[in-house]
């Protein structure tokens, strides 16, 4: 038997209390960069004041050969920097490699005071997340840590994805999820080689008409990830942790680059890797609701007092569940402005 107080019981003596609630802050992009590139560790400071999250990256872009200095990098900037309201995080090495457990012991003891948020990849199950859980807690206590460290997981096999409510679950400690769409086809089995995105070979076509099968019939791209990000932010929501789409790793295409984040914006992502520069900006802007939408829900929420009843607003039926949707908009709108004045001006909170 396992009492529900112990869930926010320290793992280990001397750790700090897990926390009982996952902070919600400005989230529209991971930014990654490589650590073990001296170039990109002398412009972390410069990118870190543009971005929401600057993630030390340790994993996959990072070759075996420079793992250990992709962590001593990351030790430099955490040690040398201090990022102010942007978050510092790290995608460590996958539990099974020779690195994973180096990293944890080596970031948490020398520079956990200044991460946030660990991102654990290839997280099958809960068992995944209870073995970073306690040896978390250890390294906490061993380094004096006052605040816990969090744990991002990343769903990049069919496992995972069956597991993913279990994972949202196994801990206190869990932040959010993202999608890893390459490594998630490459599981499945799927036959696509894009890094996140849509194919043209996945779509539904217009039924003959006049009979005439091989006349003109337009054709409809569809989503191969649509079904894979409703079921996270599902289990994402109903744990109260938050949801991220993963990497898109077309770099030039802008626009598939933005429709694909949208995507999972109007599904419920609170934002997305960059991986480019670029890709930092449609972040920003997808990710920031619309000002138009953010006056309409304004709107709805004075016309509709207490919530109760039914209005017609702008021909449109407005009711209790329409006023919760307006206050998910404008909550938002306002975290986000409070950390960016020229947001603020476009939403009217300042005059």
């Amino acid at each position: 038997m396992h009492s529900p107080r112990d869930f926010y019981r320290p793992l280990a003596v001397g750790a700090p209390d897990p926390v009982r609630e996952i902070p919600f802050r400005p989230s529209r992009m991971i930014h990654f960069f490589d650590p073990s590139n001296p170039k990109m560790v002398a412009k972390a400071p410069q990118i870190a004041a543009g971005v929401d999250i600057l993630l030390g990256n340790l994993e996959d872009a990072v070759k075996s050969e420079n793992k250990e200095a992709a962590r001593a990098g990351l030790v430099q900037v955490a040690k040398e920097n201090d990022f102010g309201e942007t978050q510092l995080w790290t995608r460590v090495n996958s539990l099974d490699s020779p690195w994973g457990l180096d990293d944890l012991t080596t970031l948490v003891t020398e520079i956990g005071d200044k991460l946030d948020v660990i991102m654990v990849p290839k997280v099958e199950g809960p068992e995944d997340i209870h073995y970073v859980d306690r040896l978390l807690a250890q390294l906490e206590a061993k380094a004096g840590l006052q605040r816990p460290i969090l744990v991002h997981a990343i769903l990049e096999t069919a496992r995972g994805m069956t597991n993913v409510e279990d994972i949202c679950t196994a801990s206190p400690r869990m932040q959010g999820l993202s999608l890893g769409p390459a490594d998630l086809a490459a599981n499945r089995r799927m036959k696509t080689t894009r890094v996140g995105g849509g194919h043209p070979g996945y779509l539904v076509r217009q039924d003959p008409t006049d009979g005439a099968i091989d006349g003109p019939r337009s054709v409809y791209q569809q989503d191969l990830w649509h079904y894979t990000i409703g079921r996270m932010v599902d289990a994402c929501a109903a744990a109260g942790i938050l949801p991220f789409y993963g990497p898109f790793g077309d770099i030039k295409d802008v626009v598939a680059c933005e429709d694909q984040f949208r995507n999972a914006f109007l599904l419920g992502c609170v934002g997305a890797w960059s991986l480019h520069p670029v890709q930092i900006e449609i972040a920003k802007r997808v990710f920031s609701p619309d000002p138009a939408d953010v006056l309409h829900a304004q709107a709805v929420i004075e016309a509709m007092g207490d919530g109760s009843g039914a209005l017609m607003i702008d021909g449109k039926m407005e009711d209790d569940a329409s006023v919760k949707q307006c206050q998910v908009m404008v909550s938002l709108a306002h975290q986000l402005a409070e950390r960016d004045p020229e947001l603020s001006q476009r939403y009217g909170f300042t005059a």
